[in-house]
């Protein structure tokens, strides 16, 4: 574990993404520097790429659904 220094206003934009996705601010942080290192490290990938990707490694089944809109779960 390290210490890395940031500007006020990322550490603020952070605190402020780590309350809206549930995150602790080191978590958010983790987050944003493992996507950010991955999009450099695949420049033809998307965002939504790098996610599947990842979500594949980590054995995610991503064809369950999640539609809030069916009739199911209108009731």
């Amino acid at each position: 574990m390290g210490i890395v220094k940031i500007s006020d206003e990322l550490h603020e934009e952070i605190r402020k993404a780590s309350s809206a996705m549930v995150r602790s601010i080191n978590s958010q942080s983790e987050y944003w520097i493992k996507i950010g290192m991955l999009a450099e490290l695949n420049p033809t990938m998307t965002y939504s790429d790098i996610i599947k990707q990842q979500l594949k490694l980590a054995d995610v089944n991503t064809d369950v659904n999640t539609d809030v809109n069916t009739k199911e779960n209108k009731a």
